[in-house]
């Protein structure tokens, strides 16, 4: 699973990745997470709003941040859809 926290890199985006990287923990999912900053890379994905989080290319998450507990509801939906 790839997740892509998009945002300049402000203190909302970095909540974010806070976030995501501990909803990963707890669920015990493996996944590549990375921070895309530049403007443009995530216009190209899609993103209009930040902070935004991407997984697979799929938009989850736009213009606000999401909680741990969000993250993981997201997240199992989508680890569960896949299995």
């Amino acid at each position: 699973m790839k997740i892509q926290v998009a945002g300049p890199g402000c203190a909302r985006c970095q909540a974010t990745e806070r976030n995501v990287i501990n909803a990963c923990a707890e669920l015990d999912l493996a996944a590549d997470i990375s921070h895309v900053y530049d403007v443009r890379q995530y216009a190209a994905l899609g993103v209009r709003v930040t902070p935004a989080v991407v997984v697979d290319g799929k938009i989850l998450v736009s213009g606000k941040v999401p909680t741990v507990e969000e993250l993981k509801k997201l997240l199992e939906g989508l680890r569960g859809a896949a299995g």
